[in-house]
């Protein structure tokens, strides 16, 4: 089964309809939002039953749009916390890719500034390491980062995009080695993004980080995950109690290849491990559960079928 992620937007009126219907037809709701009388559902469904739920949703005044980004989380990296590197554009990405379904969080490297100096320390590529795509915002020079930018990406495995002012073509002839995905036109300002211009650079760059993830999602088909990181979502949900006690919009971070679970390691990793998904199969039998470096979380890593010979 092909699992599409979509964004339901509608009422409060009847939307518990469509989150039953969703849950019938084997999909999974993310993230649920209320604001004020909407309701935003972010969600992964079977791919052949997106117009049934977008049919049934119009009537109650829905619409479903389809969200490239839901059911990821995304590393949005700038050199420094400083205003010199830190101004409107960055804050401007992370809500972009939000709008299109992500999970963004934002990391201000400790010692990413100056050509000479620039660095990244140990944690801070374990934190970035831990997310699907890594996203640097960079800016306008394009000596400063084909200097800097070797130094601030040392140690990092997941895919990278990168964004700068130079042109696409220019970031991609300066980077070395290359990158999973460059977007050009997009160095610092000291505004809000409200130009035309600029929101379309903006949808470029979604464009862009859909299109990583797509090639990733392609990667991992190879070799399937042993248990999908949604059907996941829903085992904690229902089998840790704890969860509901969170205060935070996504107790439960889900990835393409794992979860972010937002409990602390200590007293909940055994429990989790135990959780039964189906015939005797657990979680630490199909998935790695780690310690993560961001707030002594729990992050798990779901194992691929060729490691385990399970698939649930």
């Amino acid at each position: 089964m092909i699992f599409v992620p979509i964004t339901y937007k509608g009422g409060v009126y009847r939307h518990d309809e469509i989150i039953d219907l969703i849950e019938d037809l084997g999909g999974y709701i993310v993230q649920k939002h209320m604001i004020a009388q909407d309701v935003i559902l972010q969600c992964l469904v079977p791919k052949e039953d997106v117009d049934l739920i977008s049919s049934i949703g119009r009537p109650l005044g829905g619409e479903v749009i389809v969200s490239p980004l839901v059911g990821t989380e995304i590393a949005v990296i700038s050199p420094s916390l400083e205003i010199h590197h830190l101004p409107h554009s960055s804050c401007d990405v992370a809500e972009y890719l939000r709008r299109a379904g992500a999970k963004t969080n934002m990391v201000g490297l400790a010692r990413g500034f100056g050509k000479r100096i620039a660095n990244l320390n140990v944690e801070e590529r374990d934190i970035i390491n831990e997310h699907d795509v890594a996203l640097y915002v960079l800016g306008n020079f394009e000596t400063c980062i084909e200097e800097k930018f070797p130094s601030i990406r040392r140690g990092i495995t997941v895919p990278i995009v990168v964004t700068g002012a130079p042109s696409s073509e220019a970031l991609e002839r300066v980077i070395d080695p290359p990158v999973e995905g460059y977007v050009g036109n997009m160095g610092r300002c000291m505004h809000r993004t409200k130009k035309p211009e600029e929101l379309a650079t903006l949808d470029a760059m979604v464009d862009e980080v859909a299109r990583v993830l797509d090639n990733r999602r392609a990667e991992i088909a190879k070799d399937p995950l042993s248990v999908s990181p949604a059907r996941l979502m829903d085992v904690i949900g229902e089998g840790v109690p704890a969860i509901y006690g969170v205060n935070h919009p996504t107790p439960i971070t889900v990835q393409i290849a794992g979860l972010r679970v937002k409990l602390p390691y200590e007293g909940y990793e055994t429990e989790i491990r135990g959780l039964e998904i189906e015939g005797g199969v657990t979680i630490g039998d199909v998935a790695e559960v780690l310690p993560s470096k961001m707030r002594n979380y729990i992050w798990i890593r779901i194992k691929p079928f060729s490691d385990t010979n399970i698939m649930v």
